[in-house]
């Protein structure tokens, strides 16, 4: 399933056909921030992050 998002998103390289003068312009998706959060690399990433953070507090708070 992701490799169809990134076929989607590379970058279209072929020359665009000069005999129609008329061409629509491709549309872009626009994705802000929360698309960008939504990457489950980035999830477990700062999961990872905050599960430390968490410990350490409680260590801090508990057991000093």
């Amino acid at each position: 399933m992701d490799c169809a998002i990134i076929a989607r998103e590379m970058l279209d390289t072929t020359q665009p056909d000069t005999t129609e003068s008329h061409a629509a312009p491709p549309k872009d998706e626009p994705r802000g921030c929360l698309f960008a959060l939504s990457q489950p690399p980035l999830m477990i990433f700062l999961a990872v992050i905050g599960c430390l953070l968490l410990m350490a507090s409680l260590h801090d708070l508990l057991l000093l």
